[in-house]
């Protein structure tokens, strides 16, 4: 991909090249027969708080363009629609409703542009004008001040200023005459600063009132022309301090729109944020009553946009254009309908397109991505895709993976990076790397169909291919009228629909469902988020703040919490964002090593303490790097190029440090030691040994110590965050009453993303460990394995959107391959698949 984007780039100019940031030389020595090439990349964020379905998608922009150019102007108070306006109907209105008042005539040249405008300010200097107003100021146009030519600007030529009455109509008329040629039929009137529109093509019959030529920016909730003033487009009543951060002048609809993403960040980790409520003023709709008034076939853009996909679809397909509006609407209905097809193809049929993005799950996002490039109808393009089968349940991965082969079959490549098994079977062609990971991997182990994976003894793949896991790994844990329960009671956030849970407490527990039926819902936004408030509530620190809002969110009630002590939710977000953020800082036993070190011969004599052997502070690391083993070197035209550190070369601590050793071994060489050897070099010393021992149980023995954590991928990141976890956890229940470990309740969303089928194994284990140590597991999961292994399954369903939100299933996996659901029925074929593969074996 990256070779496909940088032959592209470099037939551009340098001047057009400046703009992008241009992907590095792969390092290969040649490449033949690269098609133009689209990436699709793995992402977990969807989006900020004003992005929408509509939007993500481009189907909103293409509305846009068809009220631009087909919607009929209403007036948003009188709703008349708006008809051309004559010179003398202008003059009437003006002589009647400023009588004795002094105003100015101005002809608008130029609305809402950037610019530095120079000429514009001869033109009028030629035409005997002296001065131009530019954003309500009067400025010289000799000598023309130098504009902020990144800044919007409104442009006037204040034609005339004059006191309205009978005594001067004729020179009113004369003046407005020569505003009217200037502005092209617009006039603005200007009274103590306060700017009125007129128009002899724009005007209400009814009230008078004058409006602008649309602008597609008119329906943009991204942009100050279009949002709604009260909610500045996202559709939710904001707090004052972000109003007025958006309100700024200075600031672009980009900036706003990052100040929401900012804003969206923050609040997530609120413990006190009140819910969002719709605003008021636009009741959720997000434009403005300008924008709103446009009509298009009796409706307005928010009424199209309150469609769900299939319903709009389903309009796109009965409406029929003659004529003028044939002409104008043939290429914007054929953009919509291939956009809006593809969305129903993936299975996204019931998403409405104004559904924010922050409320999407991770899966209806990734499908919603894969949409917005595929549904572009393109053809001889190698498509490079990054684990598209992400928060897809085995129904909707099936719809998945014959939309994918609907895009070959057109004469396109698609090339995926997969774990999932079904993906790999229904390859044409599979290329397996390792044998291991990270330095053991980087070969070709085996390629062709998947039968010919299973024949190569080397390729892990192919084991798992040929001898799969033999569920169950671990005896199911009972689940009956003497286990306790956290029940959740009325949760009916987002499209929950009043269910009522019962989550069984020291088990492993399974939610799944189709997409966006609601788990993420129920899990994350209800249990997880309530929870850690009632559980902070109980301690001294959580007294205070616990009255200042309510603690339950999206619920009536939860019963049976008590016993829980702590709430983590274990996701795939980053464990640091710097280079000296590594495993053995972030899990904690760095600390033991540096004594270690600190307790050597050369460091005692020399009087070092611990903090001699951190790259985190100065002293002992290399002063060039900072403790990084690497510098950036910025390139004009060129991508930043990270280089090794040509003073510590690498080894991130100055020549002084290097001189203690331990055991043979600097502290640098401690850093590039792989866990896997680490387990054995550190074998007197449980304190350190443990946690290396964990994560090699965790299938991440090939990990180096010191590997910088913006390197690692996302599982890579989880499955670190849950050996954090297994460090604190004692399997001796007379050792947890002594150490008085807290009962904690565990919520993963989708641990197994990023996981190769042998990682799935070592997870199923890792969880399994958790509940033995008496904790609670909650899995957010699609992945049949995990499944298989839960004590206790929450299904919901029965669809996505407004066709899921309720528990269709509850309870454990013997009764759940009984039940007529998706999951029962790919749990059932799943399990008897492995069955008759295993027997085979």
């Amino acid at each position: 991909f990256a070779e496909g984007q940088r032959r592209y780039l470099e037939s551009l100019n340098a001047y057009a090249r400046q703009f992008v940031q241009p992907a590095a030389k792969p390092d290969v020595d040649a490449l033949f027969g690269i098609p133009p090439t689209v990436a699709i990349e793995q992402r977990t964020s969807r989006g900020g708080r004003k992005s929408t379905v509509g939007t993500l998608t481009e189907i909103h922009h293409f509305l846009r363009l068809m009220f631009v150019k087909l919607g009929t102007q209403h007036c948003p108070d009188c709703s008349s629609a708006i008809e051309p306006q004559t010179p003398d109907a202008i003059a009437a209105r003006i002589l009647r409703d400023y009588k004795n008042c002094e105003v100015t005539l101005a002809a608008p040249l130029v609305i809402n542009r950037k610019g530095l405008y120079t000429d514009l300010a001869k033109w009028a200097t030629g035409k005997g004008y002296g001065e131009l107003r530019v954003d309500g100021q009067l400025l010289p146009t000799k000598p023309w001040p130098r504009l902020d030519r990144f800044k919007e600007h409104i442009i006037e030529l204040p034609v005339a200023t004059l006191k309205i009455g009978a005594r001067n109509e004729a020179e009113l008329r004369d003046a407005l005459a020569r505003a009217l040629e200037f502005g092209k039929g617009v006039l603005h009137l200007v009274r103590d600063n306060t700017v009125t529109v007129f128009s002899t093509r724009r005007a209400c019959p009814s009230c008078g009132t004058s409006f602008p030529e649309l602008d597609p920016r008119l329906f943009s909730y991204n942009s100050k022309h279009g949002w709604c003033a009260d909610c500045m487009g996202t559709g939710n009543t904001l707090p004052k301090w972000l109003r007025d951060t958006m309100r700024d002048p200075e600031q672009d609809a980009t900036a706003a729109e990052f100040t929401g993403l900012r804003y969206d960040a923050t609040a997530e980790d609120d413990d006190d944020e009140a819910p969002e409520t719709v605003c008021t003023v636009c009741e959720g709709a997000r434009l403005n009553p300008t924008a709103l008034a446009v009509r298009y076939r009796e409706m307005s853009i928010a009424d199209y946009a309150r469609h769900s996909v299939e319903g709009l679809y389903d309009w796109v397909g009965r409406l029929r254009l003659a004529g003028r509006e044939g002409e104008i609407g043939r290429d914007i209905v054929s953009e919509l309908k291939s956009r809006l097809a593809f969305l129903k193809d993936v299975g996204l049929g019931y998403l409405a397109l104004d559904r924010a993005a922050p409320t999407l799950s991770g899966g209806e996002a990734q499908r919603i991505r894969l949409a917005a490039q595929l549904g572009t109808n393109l053809r001889g393009v190698c498509y490079v895709l990054d684990e598209p089968s992400i928060g897809l349940h085995p129904r909707d991965n099936a719809m998945l993976l014959d939309t994918l082969h609907a895009l070959e079959a057109k004469g396109n490549t698609v090339i995926v990076v997969e774990h999932d098994e079904e993906t790999i079977r229904r390859a044409h062609h599979v290329i397996d790397l390792g044998p291991g990971a990270g330095t053991r991997g980087g070969n070709i182990v085996a390629e062709g169909d998947a039968a010919a994976l299973m024949a190569v003894p080397e390729s892990v793949t192919g084991r798992t291919l040929r001898s799969p896991l033999a569920h169950p790994l671990h005896p199911p844990r009972k689940v009956d009228a003497e286990t306790p329960v956290v029940t959740i009671e009325g949760a009916s956030l987002h499209n929950l629909k009043n269910v009522t849970a019962a989550v069984p407490l020291a088990r492993l527990i399974v939610v799944t469902g189709v997409s966006g039926s609601g788990k993420s819902t129920l899990a994350r936004d209800v249990l997880h988020r309530s929870l850690r408030r009632l559980v902070l509530a109980e301690s001294p620190v959580g007294r205070k703040k616990a009255t200042k809002a309510a603690l339950l969110q999206g619920c009536k009630a939860i019963h049976g919490w008590q016993p829980i002590g702590r709430v983590l939710e274990v996701d795939q977000t980053p464990i640091g964002k710097t280079p000296r953020s590594c495993p053995a800082t972030y899990i904690g036993f760095w600390d033991a090593i540096r004594k270690l070190y600190a307790d050597s011969e050369t460091a005692r004599l020399r009087g070092w303490a611990p903090g001699r052997f951190s790259f985190n502070t100065s002293g002992g690391r290399c002063d060039a790097c900072e403790g990084q083993g690497q510098r950036t070197v910025e390139m004009n035209f060129l991508p930043d190029v990270k280089v090794r550190c040509d003073v510590c070369g690498g080894s991130r601590f100055n020549a002084d440090t290097l001189t203690a050793t331990w055991r043979g071994k600097s502290i640098a060489d401690v850093l590039a030691m792989e866990i896997d050897d680490a387990v054995e070099f550190f074998a007197a010393h449980p304190a350190i040994q443990h946690p290396l021992k964990l994560m090699q149980d965790v299938g991440l023995g090939y990990l180096t110590l010191g590997q910088p954590s913006p390197t690692l991928s996302g599982g890579e990141a989880q499955r670190i965050k849950l050996v954090t976890e297994l460090v604190k956890v004692k399997t001796d229940p007379a050792a947890r009453a002594r150490a008085r470990t807290p009962h904690t309740l565990y919520v993963l969303d989708e641990p197994t993303v990023g996981l190769h089928m042998a990682d799935v194994e070592k997870l199923i284990h890792v969880l399994h460990r958790l509940v033995d140590a008496g904790n609670t597991v909650l899995v957010i999961e699609h992945d049949l394995d995990v499944m298989a292994e839960a004590d206790w399954i929450i299904d919901l369903g029965p669809e996505g959107g407004n066709g899921g939100g309720e528990i269709v299933f509850a309870g454990p996996v013997a009764k759940c391959v009984k039940a007529k659901t998706h999951t029962g029925r790919a749990l059932k074929a799943f399990l008897v698949a492995r069955g008759k593969r295993g027997a085979n074996s």
